[in-house]
């Protein structure tokens, strides 16, 4: 049903609305959608930003028409006024858009309201969230309801989880055979003073460790049977260990990364009958003195971001750019994956700008994207999907490459 509104917009104004456009993730989602109009169905994108203050959405336009050189900005781009707390606000600003692009977090707190109203009115809606809670609990609320209205609900669609969701499916088609285990590993290498500190990155791991009981209870709810292992099982590694893969002292990755890429190969093995590929996510960590960095970063940031000084000096970290290294192995082409150990392995890399305001712009608005361009290549119905589900046959990895997040083989 919604594959028309994908299509055309004849009937909605907008191609795009950026809730929560004056965020400090939004700000930066306005400058990337102006720098992409160009991309848009018929080369042309209308849009809109929306939030709850007139004001700082009106000055969110402003800075971006200096920034990008674009004064066109300040008389092309509306303003619509919509709150998460005033339902009939969301209502009226769904009806507009083909797709919501919803910066407002924590989702656990601010998300809920919008995708019910998204799904209600008939509009797509894209967010960026790390909460495996919230992600799930959509999936669970919302799933069936979106697929009778034809609308496609998907979370996450920012750094990290982009790059490790199709960074394991570019993975799995560029091997030769079956894939069966990835193990990826996320580096960041510094700008002048290092790190790569994301909005809702800290937030999301704290409130994480303290949801595990309750996900675990949401997970029963699914009554999912369990995925089959092909080849040999993958093995946990410990909580701090030294990688030979990259030569520095790793842990698991605390985000929502291992929840996304598993419901991903759910729905690839369910819906297309692929073999699942088992995942594990790990983070270097460099020397002990990063460990302790690293602690000092996550108190400082909330402190930072509520204070105007302290985004200064978020913003000198634009410098610091991400790698994800990944090493597949599986069963070349001829081999029977149910007999004996794989016997072929492959590398490759994801890299690309600073995560949190370069590279999540580029990942959200380049997903945004590609529904408004692939409809056809979306799965066949609506629902609440991972960006790897919703993604899988588009070109969505070719455009991230146009934009700086690279995907090779080693």
């Amino acid at each position: 049903k919604a594959r028309g509104s994908c299509r055309t917009s004849s009937s909605r104004p907008y191609h795009l609305v950026i809730f929560g456009a004056s965020g400090f993730t939004g700000q930066f989602v306005v400058e990337e959608v102006a720098r992409t109009v160009s991309e848009g169905p018929k080369g042309n994108l209308k849009w809109a930003v929306a939030g709850r203050s007139k004001q700082k959405l009106e000055k969110v336009v402003e800075q971006a028409a200096g920034v990008l050189g674009k004064p066109e900005l300040r008389s092309e781009v509306d303003i619509l006024v919509a709150d998460v707390e005033e339902p009939d606000s969301l209502a009226a600003m769904c009806k507009q858009a083909v797709i919501v692009l919803n910066c407002v977090g924590p989702y656990r707190f601010y998300g809920e309201p919008v995708v019910k109203a998204c799904v209600e009115n008939g509009a797509h809606h894209i967010d960026i969230c790390g909460e495996p809670q919230f992600l799930e609990g959509m999936q669970l609320n919302y799933s069936s309801q979106a697929a009778d209205k034809g609308v496609y609900i998907i979370g996450s669609c920012g750094f990290d989880s982009i790059p490790a969701d199709m960074g394991v499916l570019y993975t799995r088609d560029q091997f030769k055979g079956t894939l069966t285990a990835v193990e990826s590993f996320l580096t960041i290498g510094s700008g002048p003073d290092g790190g790569c500190i994301h909005d809702g990155t800290w937030q999301s791991a704290v409130y994480g460790f303290a949801d595990g009981p309750k996900l675990q209870g949401l997970r029963r709810k699914f009554n999912h049977k369990p995925l089959p292992t092909i080849g040999s099982k993958i093995k946990r590694r410990g909580s701090v260990f030294f990688s030979n893969e990259i030569q520095q002292y790793t842990v698991p990755f605390m985000g929502s990364d291992p929840s996304v890429v598993k419901r991903t190969q759910r729905f690839l093995a369910e819906d297309h009958e692929a073999t699942p590929v088992q995942y594990g996510a790990y983070a270097g960590i460099g020397g002990i003195g990063n460990i302790i960095k690293m602690m000092f970063a996550g108190m400082m940031f909330w402190f930072l971001v509520k204070f105007s000084f302290g985004r200064n000096l978020l913003i000198k970290m634009e410098a610091s750019s991400f790698q994800f290294a990944f090493y597949g192995e599986g069963y070349t082409e001829g081999e029977d994956p149910s007999r004996g150990k794989p016997n072929g392995k492959i590398r490759t890399l994801v890299q690309g700008p600073e995560c949190g305001y370069v590279a999540t712009p580029i990942a959200m608005v380049q997903a945004a994207l590609t529904i408004l361009n692939e409809s056809t290549s979306l799965p066949k119905k609506g629902g609440v999907y991972t960006p790897g589900a919703a993604f899988a046959k588009t070109t969505l990895v070719d455009r991230l490459n146009k934009h700086g997040i690279q995907f090779s083989v080693i």
